[in-house]
């Protein structure tokens, strides 16, 4: 299957999306410290409903952009990383889960930065990738639903916790293979001849 082109505008649907969903970021922030758990489950609800929308409208409208190439996961990891500070300092999740998708956020940063010493930009999405993120968004409000008992928290928590397990291990998994797809161009000799 050929892959959609990616053009240079702004101004698609799919980076409004990912746009609206970064600033829904603050607002998660805000209504998750003050306790207003049902307006923030339908906002971490939102969030991985609009994660979904924008990368389905992006290719069955052909807006894929290099914008929503970096937008889109950046927007994904900064309500990963909010929800998970959040929610951990609420007691919904524990704090070795934060410790171990920062350490994979870390070492992805780390990665990033060499490639761009040499030259690179940001590395193709996988499909590992993705998967992962969709798990931990659908995660989040299962987890902060199995707070609120009974048979419905019972249900969230098991849901909650499968899915959570999967993301986990498929954010790691994806971070691996970027590894190993950046890996060689990190080793290559910097003697490359210099364009005009």
């Amino acid at each position: 299957m050929a892959q959609p082109e990616i053009s240079d505008r702004v101004w698609t649907i799919p980076n409004v999306i990912s746009f609206i969903r970064l600033l829904m970021v603050p607002v998660f922030a805000v209504l998750i410290a003050q306790g207003h758990d049902g307006w923030a489950l339908v906002v971490l609800a939102g969030s991985g409903a609009s994660d979904w929308l924008d990368g389905v409208l992006a290719r069955r409208l052909g807006q894929a952009s290099r914008l929503g190439q970096v937008l889109d996961p950046a927007a994904d990891r900064l309500f990963i990383l909010i929800t998970l500070l959040g929610l951990a300092m609420r007691g919904v999740v524990p704090w070795w889960m934060v410790a171990v998708l920062l350490a994979r956020e870390a070492m992805l940063l780390v990665l990033l930065l060499l490639l761009a010493r040499r030259g690179y930009g940001p590395l193709q999405v996988h499909l590992a990738g993705k998967a992962g993120t969709f798990a931990l968004l659908y995660a989040f409000p299962l987890l902060l639903l199995a707070h609120w008992g009974g048979v419905i928290g019972a249900l969230a928590s098991v849901f909650g916790w499968a899915f959570a397990w999967w993301g986990i291990v498929l954010y790691w998994f994806a971070g691996l293979l970027y590894v190993r797809q950046a890996w060689p161009l990190i080793m290559r000799d910097d003697t490359r001849p210099a364009t005009a």
